[in-house]
């Protein structure tokens, strides 16, 4: 009889496989990909604040951004990018003894850089490209709202939103493998990554991307105006959104998405799904 996907053991097994491709890879290939990876995140996150930024319903608002941002993870999944918050998933592979410790840190670190320099270029492309005028220039104040909230995140709230985060990505990604056809992975992603986004979960990735845009939207003082005057964000609170701020909310956020990654997924599947040898 045909089988229209993969088990769970499969899965396992697969993600081990390409865990140990991933940890061979050069660090130029990793660099490569990593920033598409983190391109991709940052431009599903810019066409999910764009559709949403007009809309006063916040639930409606997040159900929106939940029906467009999933498009960043699954062109990565379909085009091979190296995503951080994926790649925690490795930790699989090391219990089972294919990729080293070491392996799979010089991964994370490579792949963690990366994709901030894609997130970060594509911050720097969206400002430049007009993008924040849309509305009389209230994305460009939407997008302040956003990177100060999350910059002023507390550091329990950032591990737990991300540990809560990346449970669900690293679920879509074993999703997407026990699917083998292309629509499959695409409605395997669609769904927890949707309810990701609707939950308002933080993602490192994603806030690579979202803190910047808005420290960029707020050199423009007509963006900051209009954050102020629609969002009622204070003078405090625009100054809050700096560099250093921004760096301690995401390192929180970065912790969450490890532990949700490999504590709550990987090890789990592993000790549930491993082939004993």
């Amino acid at each position: 009889m045909e089988k229209y996907f993969n088990s769970p053991a499969e899965v396992v097994e697969a993600n081990m496989k390409g865990a140990e491709g991933k940890a061979a890879l050069s660090v130029s290939k990793m660099v490569l990909l990593g920033i598409l990876a983190g391109a991709f995140i940052a431009l599903g996150g810019a066409a999910s604040s764009t559709a949403a930024h007009g809309i006063a319903d916040v639930g409606l608002a997040r159900a929106v951004c939940g029906m467009i941002f999933p498009v960043g993870l699954m062109m990565v999944i379909l085009l091979g990018g190296e995503l951080f918050t994926g790649n925690c998933l490795m930790i699989m592979a090391v219990l089972d003894g294919r990729v080293s410790w070491g392996r799979l840190l010089r991964n994370l670190g490579v792949v963690y850089l990366s994709n901030l320099a894609g997130a970060l270029l594509t911050a720097l492309l969206l400002t430049l490209s007009g993008n924040q005028n849309y509305s009389g220039g209230l994305l460009g104040a939407y997008t302040i709202k956003t990177a100060v909230g999350k910059a002023g995140i507390s550091p329990v709230q950032g591990i737990a939103s991300g540990i809560l985060c990346n449970f669900l990505v690293c679920a879509a990604i074993l999703m997407a493998a026990a699917a083998r056809e292309i629509a499959g992975k695409i409605w395997a992603v669609f769904f927890p990554i949707a309810a990701f986004v609707i939950g308002g979960f933080e993602h490192c990735v994603a806030n690579m991307f979202y803190i910047p845009a808005g420290m960029f939207a707020a050199m423009n003082p007509a963006y900051a105006a209009k954050a102020q005057e629609a969002y009622g964000i204070t003078a405090e609170q625009l100054g809050t959104l700096n560099g250093w701020n921004g760096l301690v909310s995401l390192l929180f956020v970065t912790a969450g998405n490890v532990i949700g990654g490999m504590a709550l997924v990987g090890v789990p599947m592993f000790l549930a799904y491993r082939k004993k040898r």
